[in-house]
């Protein structure tokens, strides 16, 4: 063991064993003891951020950082090898058998997700370490009720996405802190990996979560240059492509490019958590209240004013302009229903090649062969740097344009609490990526059912017929459609789900909706894993 550094759960040792050596956990100390302060600095920051924001203080673009974004000279370092073309990204979990499947997608990269579709129990994230080495190094063959899963000669390059700066992880601590889970999934990674990964001509390669102010896109990038340091890998190895996924980042997007600039592969439209920060930062204002989830689309004012400019920013800056996901995934029992959701695939794909994205998100192998066909189409290059988007002009009122078409319904309300209650109980059973009606939700579609719905709440909001949305009107709800759940997501064990409807029933009555679900539920994982009460609810 190595001094100050203690793990608080004994499950997976063999895992342990593998991922926790003494070279590793030293270096888990050394990133916690070097940043550890500034992370907690950063989130304070972002409470005082909140507090203006509710007090009604508009966001806008920041006017100390004018001469970052108007100085035409600045770009970012060329792509990585294998980031030169990123047409088609397959996410998921680490898991052995989806590792496996998505590296051999016909993809041309593999976000490895320990983030919105990982719930992090011990198990998923030190498994997951292991599997990601094994690939890296071609030994994740097995075979399992006579089924072979074999690596192609050729597969997709990989890149990691680790938990976000808000998120700890109660099970290993340092000096009596727990270590934050950002830093703990970059660095078992980049630890075991990095140098493997450039003899075998990539390298570490990662997408960077829920940043919220371009100075978390500064940490991220001391982290590199200290981390680069420290196993002695050339500065400007690594890579990082951000998800804008928070409406404070949208104002930002320039600036965090610019911080990150010598280890920059862009920006990434991460449209679901985008809608859960536009409500959730602007809870307290009533004329935020949104539609039906289907109804907010990438073409409504906000969301499009945010494409645009994150595809203009990125192209002036010489990176890739990332798309985001479709949810929808096949539906193998009805030709007729796939057909329509394909059709709505091909539609969300052409929209993005054409506004001049780089390359798109997909959640299930057999996508691929919808979205490649429409990028292949219509980019006959590696990327569409050259696509300038000069003309687009975007105000911050049209990052905060409220008006979006469309109507609170009594099946958008149901839906949505149907989704809240399977995601939630499979969540705490370990399981964050589950397809619910033919669309895969993860953590951050499951977020915006829950601040929409406690959004409805809080402001009266009433139905097209009429109907207010009340607390009792949903508590009603929660248990008309509760028992119907373990249907809907088939594995989900019924305490999870009364833990799930606790959780929704607390949340649509709090003053304010609680930060993250993934906050909120992390003990019940720690219990499991464990841990003792001390460090049960970590960061809480």
């Amino acid at each position: 063991m190595v001094k100050g550094v203690q793990i608080h759960s004994s499950k997976e040792p063999r895992a342990q064993a593998e991922v926790f050596t003494d070279g590793a956990l030293e270096f888990l100390a050394a990133l916690h003891r070097t940043f550890e302060s500034t992370r907690q600095k950063l989130l304070d920051a972002r409470d005082d951020a909140q507090r203006r924001f509710d007090s009604g203080v508009p966001m806008d673009f920041h006017p100390e950082t004018a001469n970052v974004r108007s100085e035409p000279s600045w770009h970012c370092v060329p792509p990585a090898p294998g980031l030169e073309d990123r047409r088609v990204e397959i996410t998921g979990p680490t898991d052995r058998k989806m590792v496996i499947n998505a590296l051999n997608s016909g993809a041309k990269t593999f976000m490895a997700d320990f983030e919105d579709s990982n719930a992090p129990t011990f198990s998923n994230l030190l498994n997951g370490q292991v599997n990601l080495r094994d690939a890296i190094r071609r030994q994740i063959d097995f075979e399992t009720n006579g089924k072979q899963y074999k690596l192609s000669e050729k597969p997709a390059t990989l890149i990691v996405r680790p938990r976000g700066w808000h998120l700890d992880e109660p099970r290993l601590t340092v000096d009596n802190v727990p270590m934050s889970g950002s830093l703990f999934d970059f660095a078992l990674y980049f630890y075991h990996n990095a140098h493997e990964l450039v003899k075998r001509g990539s390298g570490p390669y990662f997408y960077l979560p829920k940043m919220e102010h371009y100075l978390e896109a500064r940490l991220w990038n001391d982290v590199f240059l200290f981390s680069q340091s420290y196993i002695g890998l050339p500065h400007n190895t690594v890579r990082a492509t951000v998800l804008i996924e928070t409406l404070p980042a949208a104002f930002q997007m320039e600036e965090i490019l610019f911080e990150l600039r010598n280890h920059s592969a862009g920006l990434n439209c991460g449209r679901w958590d985008y809608i859960f920060s536009f409500i959730k930062k602007r809870r307290a204002d009533r004329s935020a209240v949104l539609p039906d989830r289907k109804d907010v689309t990438m073409t409504v004012g906000f969301m499009d004013s945010y494409v645009r400019l994150l595809i203009q920013t990125c192209h002036k800056r010489k990176v890739a302009a990332m798309g985001g996901m479709s949810a929808q995934i096949p539906i193998k029992d009805d030709p007729k229903a796939n057909e329509i959701a394909m059709n709505k695939v091909r539609a969300d794909k052409l929209r993005e090649v054409t506004a001049g994205h780089d390359g798109t998100w997909i959640a299930h192998p057999l996508i691929e062969q919808i979205a490649r066909p429409v990028f292949d189409a219509h980019m006959l290059g590696p990327n569409q740097y050259h696509v300038r988007r000069e003309e687009v002009r975007v105000a911050a009122s049209d990052l905060l344009n409220t008006a979006v078409p469309g109507q609170i319904t009594e099946a958008g309300v149901r839906e949505n609490v149907s989704t809240a209650l399977a995601y939630t109980a499979a969540w705490i059973g370990g399981n964050a990526c589950i397809p619910l009606n033919y669309l895969m939700e993860d953590a951050a579609t499951a977020e915006i059912t829950r601040v929409q719905l406690w959004q409805w709440v809080h402001y009266g909001a009433r139905m097209d017929s009429g109907e207010p949305i009340t607390v009792d009107r949903v508590d009603s709800l929660i248990g008309e459609l509760a028992p119907g759940v373990r249907k809907l997501a088939p594995g989900v064990k019924e305490k999870d789900l009364q833990v799930a409807v606790e959780y929704l029933k607390g949340q649509i009555r709090k003053p304010w909706p609680s930060e993250f679900l993934t906050s909120d539920l992390m003990p019940y994982l720690a219990i499991a894993d464990g841990v003792p009460a001390k460090w049960q609810k970590a960061g809480l």
